[in-house]
């Protein structure tokens, strides 16, 4: 799955005076990708390289992360949101920085100024699913939710591992 992912962040780091760090450390992997620790070869600290299969996916994210820096957002409703650092259109890379709990993360499935276009069924069908797996806090997944949509981003890619409460 990941086999062509870690090189192109290997290449994406070395362009960029950064190190994957070694065993190449995934923060996470899914069906967009792979997200490796990286430290800054200069400076103290780390940062979150993302490789994204898909270019439709890669260039979803990279847009939100353009609005979000534009807007000046690191936070959603007290929920830390990764800072955008870099990235690399020919590799499909994203570099950002790596945030703590309570966070909402991925954007690769987001959508830009309008809602997607799905039937009520849909809609009703996916609002069934994500307060059955946020349960109490629902109503808060919502709010924030709402705060992203008030920036014309639509998250679809809801769930605890993107949207993290604090416990």
């Amino acid at each position: 799955m990941n086999e062509n992912l870690i090189p192109r962040a290997r290449l994406y780091a070395a362009r960029h005076q950064l190190e994957i760090a070694e065993p190449a450390e995934s923060l996470g992997s899914g069906k967009d990708g792979i997200i490796l620790v990286a430290k800054n070869k200069g400076k103290a600290g780390e940062c979150a390289v993302k490789a994204l299969k898909e270019s439709e996916a890669y260039l979803r994210e990279k847009r939100v992360y353009e609005r979000l820096q534009a807007a000046g957002v690191r936070s959603v409703m007290g929920f830390n949101v990764p800072q955008f650092l870099g990235c690399a259109d020919d590799l499909q890379i994203i570099e950002m920085t790596i945030v703590q709990r309570p966070f909402v993360l991925d954007f690769a499935g987001a959508h830009l100024d309008t809602r997607p276009e799905f039937t009520v069924e849909i809609w009703s069908d996916w609002e069934v699913e994500k307060r059955e797996q946020f349960e109490g806090r629902w109503a808060t997944v919502e709010k924030i939710l709402d705060e992203f949509e008030n920036l014309g981003i639509y998250l679809l890619d809801v769930s605890r591992g993107n949207i993290g409460f604090r416990d």
